[in-house]
C-alpha cells in the first residue's frame, strides 16, 4: 500500500510541460535537425562546394588569363575570390532549406514539423537558421581553403560578416519559399535554373559592372543580388561598384519582406497541409 501511494503521489507531481511564448527546446530541436541533416553528409554540403569553388578559381587565372590582370585596383584573382565565395555560400543556403521542406513533403514527413507545439515563426525561424549556418560554415571552410593559394585578407570584416549573414538569410527564406510552392524535384530545378543562378551570374560575381553598358549598370543596380555580393567584396578589398549603405540597407529590407511572406505561407499551410 505505501507503494503504491508513492507512485501516486509521484504521477500526481507529473505534470505536462509548459511552454512558454517561445518554445526554445523545439526551436533548438528543429535548428539542429536542420544542422545535422547536413553535417552528416559534410562530404557533399562541405567539400564538394570547396572543390568546385577552386576549380572554379583555377578556370578564371590559369585557363581564361586572369592573372595578370587588374580590376578595381586590384588583381582580378583577389577580386573574383569574395564573388565565388558569395554564391556558393548562397548556393548552399538555398539548397539546404528548400531540400528540406521538399524531401519531407515527398517523403511524408512533414507532418514531423507541423505536428510540434511550434509557432509559424518558430519553424521559420529554425529552418531558416540551419540553411544560414550552413552558407556560413560553407563559406568559411572556402575562406581558408583559398588562403592556401591566395594572399586573402579583410579590409572591413564588420563589412563581410553583415553581408554574409544578410544574404544567408534572404537565399535561406528564398528556398523555403521554393520548397514550399514545389511539389517535385523538377520545380526546385526549374527556380533554380531560372532565377537563383542567372541572378548570381548577372550580379558582378565574375566581373565589374562599370565595365558593362550603361542599360546593363541600370539593370544591375535592381537585382539584390548585386548587393550582396557588392557589398561582401567591399568586404575583402575595401572596393565597391555601388553604394554600400544602399546595399547594407536593402538588404535587410529584402528579408523583411520573404520573412512575412514565407511566415504567412506556414501559417496558412499552403501547400503543407493538403
Amino acid at each position: 500500500m505505501c507503494r503504491m501511494a508513492l507512485i501516486d503521489q509521484k504521477l500526481t507531481q507529473i505534470a505536462p510541460r509548459t511552454i512558454g511564448r517561445v518554445n526554445t527546446l523545439g526551436l533548438w530541436t528543429l535548428y539542429s535537425r536542420e544542422v545535422k541533416r547536413f553535417l552528416n553528409v559534410f562530404t557533399q554540403t562541405l567539400m564538394a562546394p570547396v572543390i568546385t569553388t577552386l576549380l572554379f578559381l583555377a578556370v578564371f587565372a590559369l585557363a581564361l588569363g586572369g592573372l595578370g590582370r587588374t580590376v578595381g585596383g586590384v588583381d582580378y584573382i583577389t577580386f573574383l575570390a569574395p564573388g565565388l565565395m558569395m554564391m556558393t555560400m548562397t548556393q548552399n543556403s538555398f539548397a539546404n532549406t528548400s531540400s528540406s521542406i521538399l524531401i519531407a513533403k515527398v517523403q511524408g514527413n512533414i507532418v514531423d514539423i507541423l505536428m510540434p507545439p511550434l509557432a509559424p515563426w518558430e519553424m521559420a525561424l529554425g529552418i531558416a537558421a540551419g540553411g544560414i549556418t550552413r552558407g556560413l560554415m560553407v563559406g568559411l571552410t572556402v575562406f581558408f581553403s583559398m588562403m592556401l593559394f591566395l594572399p586573402i585578407s579583410l579590409a572591413h570584416p564588420l563589412s563581410a560578416l553583415w553581408f554574409a549573414i544578410n544574404a544567408c538569410m534572404m537565399l535561406a527564406l528564398l528556398g523555403m519559399l521554393g520548397g514550399i510552392w514545389a511539389q517535385k524535384y523538377d520545380h526546385i530545378a526549374a527556380v533554380t535554373n531560372f532565377i537563383i543562378t542567372p541572378l548570381s551570374f548577372l550580379s558582378g560575381t565574375f566581373y565589374s559592372i562599370d565595365r558593362l553598358p550603361d542599360a546593363w549598370v541600370a539593370v544591375a543596380h535592381f537585382n539584390p543580388f548585386f548587393y550582396m555580393i557588392d557589398g561582401f567584396r567591399y568586404g575583402f578589398i575595401g572596393h565597391a561598384d555601388g553604394n554600400i549603405m544602399v546595399g547594407a540597407i536593402l538588404l535587410p529590407v529584402v528579408n523583411l519582406v520573404l520573412w512575412f511572406v514565407t511566415h504567412r505561407l506556414i501559417t496558412t499551410g499552403y501547400r503543407l497541409k493538403a
